[in-house]
């Protein structure tokens, strides 16, 4: 299989994702309407979606791909985190990307990618 078909793959891996993602956080906000959740919650609930959906989209391409899977999972985690920081970035939000939890939700969503692959 040819890196470009490889690429597109997990183009359509990350589709996937954010389709998903969207999904999730609408039943989410839902929730948080509904019950009145506390912004704490509502944040948990956010990475653990974030994980969630790259673990899924980095097996899917896992499956798919069949070589170095796991390599391929990191580029999906990688590369979610990387379009969710810069679509925050340009909306205008205060967006500090040395801050812990910044960097902690990179790691578990580059993790949740990472292993993703490896399990598939």
């Amino acid at each position: 299989m040819s890196i470009g078909r490889k690429f597109s793959i997990v183009i359509k891996g990350l589709i996937l994702s954010y389709a998903v993602t969207g999904i999730l956080l609408a039943v989410l906000a839902f929730l948080v309407y509904k019950f009145q959740l506390t912004e704490s919650v509502a944040d948990i609930a956010i990475i653990a979606i974030y994980v969630i959906v790259t673990f899924m989209g980095a097996f899917i391409i896992g499956k798919k791909i069949k070589e170095q899977k796991f390599l391929w999972g990191l580029l999906l985690g990688f590369l979610y985190i990387l379009i969710i920081s810069a679509v925050a970035m340009l909306i205008g939000e205060a967006f500090q990307v040395v801050s812990t939890a910044n960097l902690t939700t990179a790691a578990l969503c580059i993790g949740g990618g990472l292993l993703g692959g490896m399990l598939s």
